[in-house]
């Protein structure tokens, strides 16, 4: 960051200005008056209490209120509300519609909740902390509370090496560095998705874990803020986390947590933010796309060239390319035309395969050229509005365009409008899912932006088609195989706010929308950037889910804030082919799914931008096939990445995938109960292993629901990889024989680019199909096989959830199972209201030192069923048993040792 050297007086306070973000001394910050308590009242599980500024003001970046009010709320045993407003006037809060608030259910007296409120009167400071031990989670003291009009502060102190995750979206390391960073929050369109910097998203939720527990904090604001973590600020090592907001509220949860098991605090921000949404089976599969398929005959010989590998593509995509002058809602009638898009659609579907398209927000401005999707637009007035009431003109794919105001109360019609007439079944395109992109919003117009006409001309937006268009008639598939108002007075400046963020765009309104510009409701971008991704993502679900009533969808998106994942799914943006991105995509995933809620996240495999290599791109396939969200994709200006392109890689992907479709029903069953409770789908290594410390940096490594831990090769073209291996037992996943781990590292050897290490946690039971196939549909009429997984004490659990794959209501009833295993008995219960249509070929029980001398196994009436074969492998020490009967109720099987 460079600073310029004047030294400006503004109030008491000296402070330096950065060409991109404001410092301050942060001893003059705490020398502020901060604020009194005064008329504290307490009603049930309510404390409410007035903020009076305690001397002179600092008036440091405005003028300090000198009136708050405080409202502290039990409303979980586990959770806390802290909310200080301005006492005189509203000010903006995130919508309700936006992100609805939890309700609060606490019914018991305030000493019987996890976690406690505590207050200073005089200068006003509080803390909270844990009932059960008085551990000190998050506290004020000796740090004032400064609340101006455009700028808020709060800090808190956190123990020496801190382990603090979360405060996203960022490509940083999962385990935050404490010294000197500073995380901001203000969405931008990130491309190369650099290290220390904001990105696309916005999720001001942080979990910090310690041996005693792990507890999380949230604070619901969409303004602009730097977030700065220090563990210089003292002379004990002592951890500062300081909040510098640009406007809002101050709306805090304290999340107890657990003291022993780290996934409650991510069930219980599931709670404040929502679930999860559940996603179609058939996502699961490999998706494959890029940017820069000229034609649909690419397009089309991209999918007859998968299934001439042999490689499973369950879902094909299409940039904006296919686009007429990149508008959206059109097709280009000389290279993708329509008829020529609903055979290859229709291709698709007739082989079980699916199809997705691009759609930007940004409309492109055409008055009087006979663009529908402008027209409507238009005549709704749906348009998100300069000061002057004037429509704000961008630049964006199409050249100047305008940007839907996602708050206007015609929005949703207009949405789900332009989706049913260019997605519709009988003439249009029958997508299956949406990906949007550019909704930060982005925009390409360079500030001071008062020409977006010629910067277009300039760009040359639209990009003109470099190659001659296909023959219309040219055949394709021929030699394929089957397969409220606003709070920000006149004063304020929404342009330029006194303190400026760390926004490494620049200004608040660069390459994006104005931050004056105006919604219908009154509200100013200054508050709602944030917010912008995440209402279009609402608007598409929903107009997608009005298209297929009654079936679940995939949307993918690029920006997010907190309570996303109840709706999308999402990618991590334009990455490069380098293995140092390879990297950090692990680290993504695990902020999305491990702390976010947005489970359904992968990295673009092999890299957006420049040029992947064989070896690269193999090492990609094979962590890929762990992505929730798995898709190749790269950009026009790089070469070819398709997993067919080299031989190495086709073999990876082949390997990883027959992996990735046996796990299917794992995976399947870790999102449902995500869905239900907001159990992470991925995880660090800590949340498995709470008390062991050196789990707490391990970001190279990752759990895959609750049994299956990954341990990628990250080294460039390197065939070893050291991994660490917590105290427990492990087995090895293609060979299942059994690893103790010991609390140390273990260096692999001669892992070739087509494998990957992956183990089965002990103590779990994973119900596998016995094979990969080429689409999920027809992995759904394979049989089970289960694999039992014992511990070192010799028990195991899992479960199995099945349901038709696709509705949003199962009117065809559900079948969860689960599985337990003690003393040699595996028992499976539960209800099969799903009609599964396929057998258990067998049961694998993994770890048995000896054979044993008998394998028996009945029904609920004890009557036997399968014949009682079983074979042991002495090497291997696995005990596999033959089944082959129906998958359609309990059993239990009884193994006697010798």
């Amino acid at each position: 960051m460079i600073h310029t050297n004047i030294a400006i007086t503004f109030g008491a306070v000296y402070f330096i200005s950065s060409v991109f973000a404001t410092w301050i001394d942060p001893s003059l910050l705490d020398a502020c008056p901060g604020y009194n308590i005064a008329n504290p009242a307490s009603q049930g599980s309510t404390f409410t209490a007035d903020l009076v500024l305690a001397g002179t003001a600092c008036n440091v970046f405005g003028s300090d209120l000198k009136s708050l009010s405080l409202a502290v709320v039990y409303e979980t045993e586990n959770r806390i509300h802290v909310k200080i407003m301005d006492a005189n006037g509203s000010r903006y809060e995130v919508p309700e519609s936006v992100l609805p608030r939890p309700n609060a259910t606490f019914g018991g007296s305030i000493s019987s909740a996890a976690i406690q409120f505590n207050y200073t009167t005089s200068p006003f400071s509080f803390t909270i902390y844990r009932t059960s031990t008085s551990e000190v989670l998050f506290t004020t003291a000796s740090h004032p509370l400064i609340f101006e009009p455009q700028y808020l502060r709060v800090k808190t102190v956190l123990p020496p090496n801190a382990n603090i995750y979360g405060l996203g979206e960022h490509s940083d390391s999962f385990r935050l560095p404490t010294f000197n960073t500073t995380r901001t929050l203000w969405s931008r369109d990130a491309y190369e998705i650099p290290t220390g910097t904001n990105l696309y998203g916005n999720h001001p939720i942080y979990f910090e874990h310690r041996t005693t527990g792990t507890h999380g904090v949230f604070l619901l604001n969409s303004n602009g803020m730097d977030i700065k973590i220090n563990d210089t600020e003292s002379t004990d090592g002592s951890v500062t986390l300081e909040y510098n907001v640009l406007g809002g509220v101050l709306d805090f949860y304290f999340l107890a947590g657990s003291e022993n098991d780290p996934l409650e605090v991510s069930k219980q921000y599931a709670e404040v933010v929502g679930t999860p949404a559940e996603v179609p089976y058939w996502s699961f599969g490999l998706h494959q796309c890029r940017f820069g398929y000229t034609s649909y005959v690419d397009v089309a010989e991209v999918i007859t060239n998968y299934s001439e590998a042999g490689i499973p593509l369950e879902t094909m995509w299409t940039d904006i390319d296919y686009m007429d002058g990149r508008r959206i809602f059109t097709v280009d009638p000389s290279y993708f035309p329509l008829d020529r898009m609903r055979e290859i659609v229709d291709y698709l579907h007739t082989h079980d395969q699916k199809y997705v398209l691009m759609t930007d927000p940004a409309v492109a401005y055409a008055p009087g050229e006979g663009y529908g999707t402008y027209n409507r637009g238009s005549a709704l007035d749906v348009w998100l509005k300069m000061p002057n009431g004037s429509a704000e003109l961008a630049l964006v794919w199409p050249g100047v365009t305008n940007y839907p105001d996602w708050f206007h109360p015609s929005i949703q019609d207009f949405w789900t409008t332009e989706f049913g007439l260019f997605f519709n079944t009988s003439d249009g395109i029958d997508i299956d899912g949406a990906w949007i992109d550019m909704n930060e919003p982005s925009n390409f117009c360079v500030l001071p932006c008062t020409d977006p006409f010629q910067q277009a001309q300039e760009m040359a937006l639209p990009p003109p088609r470099t190659a001659p268009p296909p023959d219309p008639d040219t055949p394709i598939f021929g030699n394929s195989s089957s397969i409220a108002s606003s709070s920000l007075g006149k004063r304020e400046d929404l342009l330029n706010p006194p303190y400026a963020i760390q926004d490494a765009a620049g200004n608040l309104s660069a390459l994006t929308a104005w931050t004056n510009a105006t919604h219908a409701n009154g509200l100013v971008e200054y508050d709602t950037h944030n917010l912008y991704g995440t209402m279009m993502s609402v608007a598409t679900r929903a107009a997608m889910l009005a298209r297929r009533p009654g079936l679940r969808t995939l949307v993918i998106t690029r920006s997010t804030f907190a309570g996303a994942g109840a709706h999308v799914g999402k990618w991590l943006g334009d990455n490069f082919s380098s293995w140092q991105e390879y990297r950090l995509s692990i680290a993504g995933m695990l902020g999305m799914a491990g702390v976010y809620q947005i489970p359904m996240v992968g990295s673009d495999i092999c890299g957006y931008a420049e040029n992947t290599t064989s070896t690269l791109c193999a090492r990609w396939a094979m962590l890929g096939g762990f992505y929730p969200f798995m898709r190749n994709h790269n950009a026009d200006t790089s070469i070819s990445q398709e997993f067919y392109r080299w031989p190495v890689t086709a073999q990876a992907a082949k390997n990883v995938l027959d992996i990735r479709y046996r796990l299917m029903d794992y995976i399947y069953t870790t999102f449902h109960q995500a869905s239900l409770d907001g159990s992470p789908v991925l995880q660090a290594l800590w949340y498995k292993y709470p008390k062991d410390t050196s789990t707490y940096p391990i970001d190279l490594q990752f759990l895959f629901g609750p049994s299956i831990l990954v341990s990628p090769v990250t080294d460039e073209n390197s065939t070893s990889v050291t991994i660490y291996l917590p105290r427990d037992t492990f087995y090895e996943f293609l060979t299942l024989e059994p690893i103790s781990g010991t609390g140390a590292n273990v260096t692999l050897t001669n892992v070739d680019f087509t494998e990957i290490p992956v183990h089965i946690v002990g103590g779990s039971i994973l119900p596998l199909r016995v094979n990969g196939t080429m689409t999920t549909t027809e992995l759904r009429q394979n049989d089970f096989e289960i694999v039992v997984a014992p511990s070192a004490a010799g028990n195991a659990s899992g479960r199995l959830y099945v349901d038709d794959g696709v509705s949003l209501k199962q009117t065809n009833g559900t079948t969860a199972l689960t599985f337990d295993y003690q003393d040699g008995t595996l028992s499976v219960n539960g209800t099969f209201g799903y009609n599964l249509g396929v057998n258990v070929a067998g049961v694998k029980i993994l770890g048995v030192d000896q054979s044993p001398k008998n394998v028996s196994v009945v029904d609920q009436s004890g009557q036997s069923i399968g014949n009682g074969r079983f074979s042991y492998d002495a090497g291997t020490k696995v005990v596999e048993v033959a089944l082959g009967v129906a998958f359609d109720k309990a059993f239990e099987l009884h193994m006697q040792e010798a």
